[in-house]
């Protein structure tokens, strides 16, 4: 926005290099250029200021494809001046001599004729296709189209103007729309995710199944195992049994040997001594077992003898004792 000082009769103007100041008195262009500064009478003088500047406007179009569809495109378009005389004639651009704002809104003029010659374009696009075909190809297409309509647009080149560019965000359907289109990839992206968790489901379960048939085979092994190693303890169990008999029966029969041995060594003995005591007087063997009954008693405390005893052992004396030898 331009900057004036009004001195008296008389005012000064400053502008920005990014504006074009065009200087008139009556009906003739006295001055012309941008960042331009001078001194001027405001009775006599009418001003306009055209920007310079690249500039942008939004985009906003909604239309129909083909099918019946609405769709909503959403963008912005770049567009600056070419000739800023040819479009200070076309569009009031003057401004109040006392503040130096803009007396009209040229600038919403000319948004105005862009976005009709954008939109216009656009409702053309999208009622060519359906809606499937435009959701498909995306927004390039629309922007690329856009761009050569307002390129050659006489409508801009007859008032000076020029789009530098075209920017599309979004091309979409309505919500409703958009959620019934979503709905078979949803659908899909569900089936996927419900195969893969079958999947992963029965990965599990067949890793169950092979850990339970594992665990099983190892349970039958080792029961395999006990098995053999109770009938291997039941067998050493007999081998030591049937040692441990013929060990004994071995003892025993090596005690009944000596037993017999010892026995028959005894007896032998007794034989013998029995056939010693057989051969004796019969005054010799009581003398003996009066001597063994001597032997056994500790005391005695009475000894009766009689008179029949003393004679039947004196007879037996005299019996045993040698005949005396005749006289001669």
């Amino acid at each position: 926005m331009a900057t004036i000082r009004n001195i008296g009769v008389i005012a000064q103007l400053r502008s920005e290099a990014s504006s074009h100041i065009i200087r008139f008195q009556n009906g003739r262009v006295r001055q012309s250029g941008r960042g331009l500064v001078f001194w001027f009478r405001p009775e006599t003088a009418s001003i306009s200021e055209v920007p310079v500047d690249d500039r942008e406007m939004t985009l906003f179009v909604r239309g129909r494809s083909r099918d019946f569809q609405t769709v909503v495109v959403q963008g912005t378009i770049g567009w600056h001046v070419v000739d800023p005389e040819l479009l200070a004639r076309r569009v009031d651009f003057s401004i109040n001599l006392a503040t130096g704002r803009l007396q009209g809104e040229p600038l919403e003029r000319i948004e105005a004729r862009l976005g009709g010659i954008a939109g216009q374009a656009a409702l053309q696009y999208l009622g060519a296709s359906p809606i499937g075909a435009l959701l498909d190809a995306g927004p390039e297409p629309l922007r690329a189209a856009l761009e050569a309509v307002l390129a050659a647009a006489p409508a801009l080149a007859e008032i000076g103007l020029a789009a530098v560019s075209v920017r599309l965000t979004n091309l979409a359907p309505t919500s409703e729309l958009e959620r019934a289109l979503q709905t078979p990839t949803f659908e899909a992206l569900q089936q996927k995710a419900d195969a893969a968790t079958f999947a992963r489901r029965a990965l599990a379960v067949e890793k169950e199944r092979a850990i339970a048939e594992n665990e099983l085979a190892t349970k039958t092994e080792l029961a395999r195992r006990e098995t053999v190693l109770i009938a291997q303890e039941a067998e050493n169990a007999r081998d030591r049994a049937a040692g441990l008999a013929e060990a004994r029966g071995l003892e025993a029969a090596a005690e009944a040997e000596r037993i017999r041995l010892v026995e028959g060594a005894r007896a032998e003995a007794e034989q013998r001594r029995a056939a010693v005591y057989r051969d004796m007087p019969p005054a010799v063997l009581l003398g003996l077992a009066a001597r063994e009954l001597a032997g056994k008693l500790e005391t005695i405390e009475h000894l009766n003898v009689t008179p029949d005893l003393l004679a039947a052992v004196l007879g037996e004396v005299r019996g045993a004792l040698p005949a005396p030898a005749a006289v001669r």
